[in-house]
């Protein structure tokens, strides 16, 4: 008895998809988190420098607009919450540094302190300023992972940035 060809093929192309597909589609998935982390990376680096520019044309000499030489942490954290759009302010951790000691606080506390920044002798010209932030990235990829919600953070990274500058005026 011979057996019909087109049933021994019967089941092969979903056997061939299946090897091929579920590695394309990680694939797929694996391509579209390494963007988002970049994404997420260069908004964070983005949004420290804009930060850091802002509170660089706010030092000692009160008599060039716009200085006022009031500056807060707080509208310096706004500046930077406005450059890192879709950046979760509780999960950003922000450190400003200058010659008169550092404040460190995560975005969301940040926006509500009224703290002048730099201090002074801090904010004389020429004094070097600092912003740095870190922000802890969960890769969506971490769900497949075995032993995932175990407590074990697999797919989290934490992505710094830092910005430097001097204060101009």
């Amino acid at each position: 008895m011979r057996s019909n060809p087109r049933i021994r093929r019967r089941g092969s192309s979903t056997l061939e998809f299946t090897l091929v597909g579920i590695p394309l589609i990680f694939v797929l998935v694996s391509t579209f988190e390494m963007a988002r982390g970049m994404w997420n990376y260069h908004t964070i680096a983005y949004a420290v420098k804009e930060g850091t520019r802002y509170a660089s044309v706010h030092g000692i000499d009160c008599s060039t607009a716009p200085n006022t030489c009031t500056v807060t942490v707080g509208q310096i954290t706004q500046k930077i919450v406005d450059a890192g759009i879709g950046l979760p302010t509780n999960q950003l951790r922000l450190t400003f540094t200058s010659l008169s000691g550092s404040i460190t606080c995560f975005a969301n506390t940040c926006l509500t302190n009224g703290t002048v920044w730099p201090p002074s002798p801090g904010n004389a010209v020429g004094s070097s300023i600092q912003i740095d932030a870190t922000y802890p990235f969960t890769s969506a990829i971490s769900m497949f992972w075995p032993g995932a919600g175990t407590g074990i953070n697999f797919g989290t990274v934490t992505f710094p940035a830092s910005s430097r500058e001097a204060v101009q005026f």
